[in-house]
């Protein structure tokens, strides 16, 4: 494990300046809604900001405070990877182990703000040591060099990470492809992870039965977003590496991929800004932008897709279902996909990056699927 810091060249800041100087625009859209895409409007005013008055050495300075190293792991297969980790002990004797996994298009950026209280909660309070590591492809990650780094190959090197922080016993949280990489973690570690969290469940529904109101409204919507709102999934599933290329050559246009699913996939009232700040979107969007990211993970989709994986899990598992969640499911159907499902809670705010989007929220419902489980002996 190498201690790790992020330090971007002052060149390449000046090389994204430059860039989206000379930025060649679309015309608007011809409708007055995102059914096209995200809409000139929204994203010139993010490209103004982010040239004129966004400061990535704020965000530099925030990960760089917290404790990070890079570390190698294979996941069992030939190639090994150098993994960008973020990795915070609490003070507390009693802490568990948390492993935190972000998906697409998010990044180990959208846990920042629920480290400290889960790390150093008032006293009455469950603590962790929270590890925050980036996917393969993704952030300050090494970008794999060939094809099999998929979904259970990413879950062995996870389990090879906490086996080498010294962790016996712990337990797991993701949202996105995080819920789908610690669904397949729950099943190949089972004898370290006392328990999982999903705030992404894939939990279809159950064909034979007649749906009740509420899983009818969440059948509609599936529905309407197969039809309306998985081009991207298409494309970074069947041909990740043409569309990197533009993604990695143009910010505006790594930027509009990316603040288009933040825009349609969190709780808003049409405000985007009203739920994150400009600084937040283009935070994302760096994270992505400054790796030269948009092709490696992209990749993800292509693994996935190639080698699909559907886990057979028997450690604890627990849900938390956000309103705005892209796949919404019912506790009917989450019980029969997960049938240790101890903890199931519909909140009544917040969207698919949940712990980015309300941070209190999210560490609630950890605690609150935490005291579902049996005790931790501590680490």
């Amino acid at each position: 494990m190498t201690p790790f810091r992020v330090e971007v060249a002052q060149e390449q800041l000046d090389d994204l300046v430059d860039r989206l100087a000379r930025t060649r625009w679309a015309e608007p859209e011809t409708v007055d809604d995102i059914s096209q895409g995200v809409r000139e409007e929204l994203l010139r005013s993010l490209v103004a900001h982010w040239a004129d008055g966004y400061d990535w050495r704020r965000l530099e300075r925030r990960l760089n405070d917290l404790p990070q190293f890079r570390v190698e792991l294979d996941g069992g297969g030939p190639d090994s990877l150098r993994v960008h980790v973020i990795h915070v002990r609490s003070s507390r004797p009693d802490a568990t182990p948390l492993l935190l996994t972000h998906g697409w298009p998010g990044s180990v950026c959208e846990f920042l703000d629920v480290i400290a209280p889960l790390t150093e909660p008032d006293a009455d309070e469950p603590a962790f040591h929270v590890v925050i590591p980036a996917l393969p492809g993704f952030g300050f990650s090494d970008k794999p060099t060939s094809p099999g780094w998929g979904i259970e190959r990413i879950a062995d090197a996870w389990a090879q990470l906490m086996a080498r922080l010294g962790y016996e016993q712990y337990v797991a949280q993701g949202g996105d492809w995080g819920s789908i990489v610690t669904s397949s973690l729950a099943e190949r570690d089972a004898e370290h992870i006392v328990g999982i969290h999903l705030n992404m469940p894939l939990a279809p529904p159950d064909r034979d039965d007649e749906p009740t109101p509420q899983e009818a409204e969440i059948l509609a919507e599936s529905a309407e977003h197969r039809r309306q709102r998985t081009g991207y999934q298409k494309q970074q599933s069947t041909r990740p590496q043409t569309l990197g290329y533009g993604l990695v050559d143009s910010p505006v246009g790594q930027a509009a991929w990316i603040v288009e699913k933040f825009w349609e996939w969190t709780d808003h009232d049409g405000d985007l800004t009203s739920i994150l700040d400009q600084d937040q979107l283009l935070d994302a969007v760096m994270m992505y932008w400054l790796p030269a990211a948009g092709a490696s993970s992209a990749r993800i989709y292509w693994e996935a897709a190639i080698s699909p994986t559907w886990p057979n899990i028997t450690v604890p598992v627990g849900i938390s279902m956000f309103p705005k969640e892209i796949f919404r499911t019912s506790r009917r159907w989450a019980a029969k996909r997960y049938p240790t499902l101890g903890y199931f809670h519909e909140v009544d705010r917040g969207g698919h990056f949940a712990a980015l989007e309300q941070p209190e929220l999210f560490v609630s419902e950890v605690r609150a699927w935490f005291a579902t489980l049996r005790t931790v002996q501590p680490v």
